[in-house]
């Protein structure tokens, strides 16, 4: 039942942390953000407890640079915002932070509901550890969302290459159809620049906190539909264990090595049929199946003597673990999907980035028309 995260990442001073301060009006004020760490906004004690315990696996050194406020903001009475350091080309990202920087990213990437990646226009830099956030944030595209920020320092037609340049170094990190949101803007607080396209601008930021506001009213709908997606990955590598574990007692044998056994198999699973076997199963395609180098250093830290077939997991009483899921994936979680898709709820939750929405569009209302009066708050 915790708010649904939003989380910010990108390269170092892309204006991630300003531009948190301007949505949530924090600029000049004793808790406005600042960069280099990672700050979770809106944590409740009790809730940040329980979100955030696991995070102690990291170490003292990530421990001693995570920092949570808790901030009297109507948007964060719906969501929690997170920033995080901005990432740095051509060095060693372990030795930077002292801590394990992209297991942590992962940790935060694996619980957000949305992922702003912002970007400066001026300094279009996608190296290797951006490539290496992109492959972190594979199977969450739907989640992502794009973000120009610092849109106002280019003139229009700058803007429009710069917007194609952008989408030329992400398609191959991106490999979906459907290109992820980009919002360009200059979130910031003071004026847009003069013969700038402010207006576009304006409408970016509207459709930002739209954004937000969906995923504030189908919080709900996003976590189950989160919950039935890694049922259905547990399902396939339970299957796919399964096959690697069977195939090894069929080909072992009092004289041979049970080493050399499982190496030849888990070189070679086409040969012994292990993929074929899991995909003769219903419902399974074969571009969700994980890559065959996957496994072999999955048994290389797990030693396939743990593992028993998924029959001895059925009881006469109980019945077979995978049954459940099955029945869980294809029953159970899409009716609890329909049953809490409640209009009143949505309704209710959705009055939140509206009020929000307004009063940025009469911060920037004086800067499109300076001698008229603003629209009013709802």
């Amino acid at each position: 039942m915790s708010k649904p995260m939003v989380l910010f990442l990108g390269p170092w001073s892309v204006g991630k942390s300003t531009m948190i301060n301007y949505l949530l009006d924090l600029d000049d004020k004793h808790y406005q953000l600042y960069t280099g760490r990672f700050q979770p906004e809106s944590i409740m004690a009790t809730e940040g407890a329980r979100t955030f315990a696991s995070l102690e696996k990291f170490g003292q050194n990530f421990l001693e640079r995570f920092s949570g406020y808790e901030i009297p903001h109507r948007l964060l009475e719906r969501i929690t915002i997170v920033d995080t350091p901005g990432i740095i080309e051509n060095e060693a990202t372990a030795a930077r932070y002292g801590y394990p920087f992209n297991d942590v990213c992962q940790w935060f990437i694996d619980r957000a509901d949305l992922i702003l990646v912002a970007f400066d226009p001026t300094k279009l830099d996608v190296g290797l550890e951006l490539e290496m956030l992109f492959r972190q944030l594979k199977g969450r595209e739907s989640q992502i969302r794009i973000v120009l920020n610092k849109a106002d320092s280019l003139s229009t037609q700058e803007l429009m290459r710069v917007y194609g340049a952008l989408f030329w170094s992400l398609a191959p990190l991106i490999n979906v159809t459907e290109p992820p949101r980009v919002y360009v803007s200059s979130f910031w607080p003071r004026a847009f620049r003069v013969n700038t396209n402010s207006r576009l601008f304006l409408m970016e930021e509207t459709s930002l906190l739209d954004d937000l506001r969906q995923v504030i009213a189908n919080r709900m709908e996003n976590k189950i539909a989160f919950i039935r997606q890694h049922a259905i990955r547990v399902r396939i590598h339970a299957l796919v264990v399964d096959r690697y574990v069977q195939t090894f007692h069929a080909k072992s044998s009092f004289f041979s090595d049970p080493d050399e056994v499982f190496t030849e198999i888990v070189d070679n699973p086409e040969k012994f049929g292990i993929y074929k076997a899991v995909l003769s199963h219903n419902n399974i395609s074969k571009f969700d199946l994980p890559e065959p180098a996957a496994y072999y250093e999955f048994f290389a830290m797990n030693p396939i003597s743990q593992f028993r077939t998924l029959s001895h997991h059925c009881g006469f009483t109980g019945g077979c673990l995978l049954d459940k899921m099955e029945r869980a994936i294809a029953y159970e979680l899409p009716g609890l999907l329909t049953s809490v898709g409640n209009i009143a709820h949505r309704a209710r939750f959705g009055q939140t980035c509206s009020t929000v929405s307004c009063k940025l569009h009469v911060h920037r209302h004086f800067q499109l028309k300076p001698h008229t009066v603003p629209p009013k708050c709802p």
